[in-house]
């Protein structure tokens, strides 16, 4: 990865262009009389913070609710305003998109898949994707495969949690057992991550991690289409990433199509995603080509993968400090699935019945305080189609890229009190321990709108599983009492180090 620029002579060139480029801009509208949101740095500000990019985005969203950073071509226009955010995520939706630009940043990872696009792309994946979500077939298919893995983590724990109690690294497991499920409910193969059994699943997440990275990087850096021209740095390493992955993605889709070939009547029985997308192809055989099916199953395991394995780190990061909460969670979950009995992990998982599971109300509310503190997604943002004004009186150029800040909004105080900080469940529980939903204006871990996202509930479930099994069997202490984590700034908000534990077999 690049470390920031630090040449005088470059550092000074892009201040003048960027001071050259704010007077332009503010002699172009001093005729408007538009008021736009105040400037809070440029974009090598963000560039010098790039290790700590969203804490440097929330001390300034302190200081202003919206602001701006300037670029070379553009504002960068960042928000905690929850009707800013309801505005271009739904009143106001048309005007804001992907867009070219930001299609292209990404557009080597994610292609045309639904993260990527607008317009008819969008609509397609969704039509197609929201039929998928709503069938009892995926809902039945999946619970099946996250309780199998599950069970299969369950026996990893159980074997270091012998004697003194192995020292575990719970962050890459679960990373690995959450690829294998996703992966699986995708694409219908067993990666064999988990069991580390696979080299090439290993090497596929390890250049996914890091070509996200760089499409990350990228926003900040104005010289990474030069980069990728010559071949240079970074860009070089993201063509090296870039061919694991879809040398890896095209070989699978090539099998399944092989399998279908073989004995279409079987494979019409498949259940997993990819299966259903070839087969919506047999039908509509212009639909779409192994390209357009890659980017939306990546995208999908990108969905899957990445945000509830990252979510679930971070849930246990914080129980681990919070042994009371970690206690009620596993009590919740014996009491719901097997009324209070010590079980194996396969009868566990045959109790964890959609009935059990909606029982689990405390449960429900410590992870989405987890999402609160710890959004899957710390930033996500559009493209400003043509001029418009914000709920809030800033005004919003053509071509602008306006950010709403799920990672910041959840330690604003203005929106959730003094104690905003604090990982507190009960704060998402009535005054009979049920859950309470907040405005997805206000809690925009899954957006909100028309873009919502269809795998909410699918999320939920995977994770639930995890931690049912998990929490009832096992008690977690952080290996070191006094280690802490970081971030890893990538698109989505992955610990920077091992999560150290040790599991004890609880009683």
């Amino acid at each position: 990865m690049d470390s920031p620029p630090s040449q005088p002579a470059l550092l000074a060139l892009t201040l003048v262009l960027l001071l050259a480029l704010y007077l332009a801009r503010r002699r172009r509208a001093a005729g408007k009389n538009r008021k736009y949101p105040p400037v809070a740095g440029t974009v090598l500000h963000q560039l010098f913070n790039f290790g700590r990019l969203v804490e440097y985005q929330t001390e300034l969203a302190r200081r202003h609710r919206t602001f701006r950073m300037l670029t070379p071509t553009s504002n960068y226009i960042y928000t905690v305003e929850p009707g800013n955010i309801e505005y271009i995520l739904k009143t106001n939706l048309a005007n804001y998109g992907k867009g070219s630009a930001l299609h292209e940043l990404a557009e080597d990872l994610l292609g045309d898949g639904i993260f990527n696009v607008d317009g008819a792309k969008w609509r397609h994946q969704r039509k197609v994707a929201s039929h998928e979500f709503s069938t009892r077939v995926l809902r039945d298919y999946s619970s099946a495969v996250f309780g199998d893995t599950a069970a299969e983590l369950a026996g990893i724990v159980a074997a270091a949690a012998r004697g003194a109690g192995e020292r575990l690294d719970i962050s890459d497991l679960l990373m690995r057992s959450t690829l294998d499920s996703i992966f699986k409910v995708g694409f219908g193969v067993s990666l064999g991550v988990l069991s580390g059994s696979s080299e090439e699943g290993v090497a596929f997440a390890r250049a996914f991690d890091n070509a996200s990275e760089q499409v990350l990087h990228r926003f900040l850096d104005p010289f990474w289409k030069a980069k990728r021209l010559l071949n240079f740095s970074s860009e070089a390493a993201m063509k090296r990433w870039l061919r694991t992955i879809n040398a890896f993605i095209y070989a699978v889709i090539d099998r399944k199509i092989e399998q279908m070939g073989r004995d279409q009547q079987e494979f019409a029985k498949k259940e997993d995603i990819l299966s259903r997308f070839l087969l919506e192809r047999e039908r509509d055989p212009g639909c779409f080509d192994n390209k357009y099916i890659r980017d939306i199953i990546l995208n999908f395991v990108i969905a899957g993968r990445d945000t509830t394995a990252g979510t679930l780190s971070w849930f246990l990061y914080v129980l681990c400090r919070n042994q009371a909460i970690q206690d009620r969670i596993a009590e919740e979950v014996r009491a719901a699935a097997t009324g209070g009995r010590d079980v194996g992990a396969q009868e566990l998982v045959a109790c964890l019945t959609e009935d059990a599971i909606g029982k689990m109300h405390y449960l429900h509310a410590a992870l989405t305080e987890t999402l609160r503190l710890y959004p899957a997604v710390p930033v996500d943002v559009k493209c400003c189609f043509s001029d418009d004004t914000l709920p809030d009186g800033y005004a919003v150029n053509k071509g602008d890229m306006v950010n709403y800040q799920p990672f910041p909004m959840g330690r604003m105080e203005f929106l959730w009190g003094a104690d905003a900080e604090e990982f507190r469940p009960e704060r998402w529980l009535d005054g009979d321990g049920v859950f309470v939903t907040e405005s997805p204006f206000k809690f925009t871990a899954f957006q909100a709108g028309p873009r919502v996202c269809l795998g909410k509930e699918f999320a939920y479930r995977q994770m639930k599983i995890f931690v049912a099994v998990l929490l009832s069997m096992y008690r977690f202490e952080m290996w070191d009492a006094d280690a802490t984590v970081g971030y890893r700034a990538m698109l989505t908000l992955k610990m920077d180090r091992p999560l150290y534990v040790r599991a004890s077999l609880r009683r």
